[in-house]
């Protein structure tokens, strides 16, 4: 006698594909006898309309807990003696469910069946010499065990649950029903393959975008990374590097959007490598004032050749994405009068040369723009600054940008970046550093894929722009020679005032000549900051490095 069957929708946000997942499954499932459950995983009211709509139940996790939360959920709300997941960005074909049913009437513990890939509404090319880079499966034409079943179509017996427990909540996206499948075979578990139970796991409208895939490609790489880790046989750093560089030139060699997608992928591995490294050593508990980072960001060494790769693989990534043709673009042509902007810098004499192709840069840009510089002398730089602002009233322009000497801008700088901060309202805004770029603070490194970000917190250089309505509260600058803190406490004013405060990722910045406070001695930095902050409010690190919200997209110039 064939076993009950429920079948278990897992959803987060995702009504479109939930739609379409639905009304493939509710016909088959009406004809089978067998009960339908959509878990919510954060309670959207149109997730369970369509539920109703579709004659499954529904329950929702009032806040998002994560998938295998949402399976776990599942086993508890169901009685089937076999709990059939799919995801809900599937389409299941016709006799899904009847061979399933089949092959629950075997042994084993648990089914799956082939997963198509299927992208709608963009083309996506793939020369064929790799996977697709959504989750597929296909051991052939014929029934047959196997080591693994994607959680995609997945069929588990309840049995099975009983005997070795639910899904691991802990777990993240990638490893999430791997690691029950473990334990599973390890208690003398059988997975079977049934060829006839096919579905197609879809990506459509904006998701099937080359952007949207390198991007999910970039979060599994770090989740992959990490489960690796959890198992112990996560690969050598040499290993991920020679992978990531196969998928750069896999790419252009063969005319394939996948060797992007693959290197996304490859990147959030080195990612969550990096992010299991922190750049920098790290101070001792308790020894780093709240106000610093704890941590120097000095980059160099292999670690320096790693973030450099990845460097390489963000700017193919923004490349192939059309995120730098966008915002160039945009920043030509953004509507309204060229905006009035003065630069201040305080130049070393060693540093002559790169300060003059960052004047070159930023002379270039549409807008009018005035330069000051000034030697160092004496004073520290914020006394120098505030030198040249008496000699350069700020007064009348739209933006103050100050840029240290020794920096390297990216080609059409200025253009895109006053139209990211103008658009995305931002007060107080930076340029992201590159991953090879001596930066302590985490928040200000580039993130993959993102164009620009709303932060707490913005650093006091090596490039900080202040629109005018910041003016009034920021200008002239303290009397401080290092400043270590002063942008601590621009994030309470910021915060007080509600103004908007951002790090701009689609245009990072290279700061490599020497890490922030070679110059000087800590010891009297940490000193001056302490005095300073001592009667100010400031915003402590855990806030400052914290984002608020993400942009992913180049927004329209009208």
């Amino acid at each position: 006698m064939a076993p009950t069957v429920s079948i278990a929708v897992p959803t987060r946000e995702r009504p479109e594909y939930l739609a379409v997942a639905l009304e493939s499954i509710a016909p088959q499932a009406a004809s089978a006898g067998a009960d339908v459950l959509v878990i919510d995983d954060g309670a959207l009211a149109e997730n369970e309309r369509l539920a109703a709509r579709f004659g499954a139940r529904y329950v929702a996790h009032p806040e998002p807990r994560g998938l295998n939360a949402a399976r776990n959920t599942a086993l508890r709300h169901t009685s089937g003696e076999l709990v059939a997941f799919v995801d809900d960005d599937v389409r299941v074909l016709p006799g899904w469910l009847q061979a399933l049913a089949r092959g629950a009437q075997t042994d084993a513990d648990v089914l799956t069946g082939p997963i198509i890939a299927r992208f709608e509404d963009h083309a996506f090319r793939m020369c064929g010499r790799e996977g697709p880079p959504i989750t597929a499966q296909d051991y052939g034409p014929q029934d047959r065990d196997v080591e693994r079943a994607w959680g995609a179509n997945m069929a588990v017996r309840r049995s099975a649950v009983a005997r070795i427990g639910e899904f691991d909540e802990s777990r993240e996206l990638y490893g999430d029903e791997q690691e029950w499948q473990h334990r599973l075979r390890a208690a003398g578990g059988r997975l079977l393959y049934v060829a006839a139970a096919t579905l197609e796991h879809r990506r459509a409208g904006d998701d099937a975008r080359l952007r949207a895939l390198a991007r999910a490609a970039f979060a599994r790489g770090q989740a992959s990374r990490r489960f690796d880790a959890f198992l112990g046989r996560a690969p050598s750093l040499m290993r991920e590097l020679r992978v990531l560089a196969g998928c750069l030139v896999h790419a252009p060699r063969f005319r394939c959007a996948n060797g992007l997608v693959m290197a996304g992928h490859s990147l959030g591995r080195l990612s969550a490598v990096a992010g299991s490294r922190s750049v920098g050593p790290a101070a001792p508990p308790g020894q780093s004032p709240d106000f610093l980072s704890g941590r120097s960001g000095t980059v160099g060494g292999r670690r320096g050749q790693l973030r450099a790769l990845g460097d390489a693989a963000l700017d193919l990534l923004a490349v192939a994405s059309a995120q730098r043709r966008r915002l160039r673009a945009a920043g030509r042509v953004s509507p309204g009068e060229p905006l009035r902007v003065l630069a201040l810098a305080v130049v070393r004499p060693e540093h002559a040369a790169s300060m003059a192709a960052i004047g070159a840069e930023l002379e270039r840009s549409r807008h009018r723009v005035e330069l000051a510089t000034g030697p160092p002398g004496e004073l520290g730089k914020f006394q120098n600054l505030n030198a040249l602002l008496a000699a350069h009233p700020p007064a009348g322009r739209d933006w103050l940008i100050v840029v240290d000497d020794d920096i390297e801008l990216p080609a059409g700088f200025l253009d895109g970046f006053l139209f990211l901060c103008e658009r995305f309202s931002l007060r107080l805004a930076q340029p992201a550093h590159r991953l090879v770029s001596h930066a302590a603070w985490p928040v200000t490194r580039r993130r993959a894929l993102s164009v620009a970000r709303e932060t707490p917190f913005v650093e006091i250089g090596p490039c900080t722009a202040f629109r005018r309505d910041t003016f009034e509260a920021l200008l002239p600058f303290p009397d401080l020679r290092m400043g270590w803190g002063l942008d601590a406490h621009w994030a309470a004013v910021a915060r007080e005032r509600g103004w908007r405060v951002g790090v701009i990722d689609a245009l990072p910045i290279a700061h490599r000549s020497r890490p922030a406070g070679a110059a000087y001695s800590r010891e009297a930095a940490v000193r001056e900051a302490r005095e300073f902050l001592a009667s100010r409010a400031y915003v402590p690190r855990e806030e400052a490095n914290r984002t608020l919200a993400t942009h992913r997209r180049v927004p329209s110039p009208v």
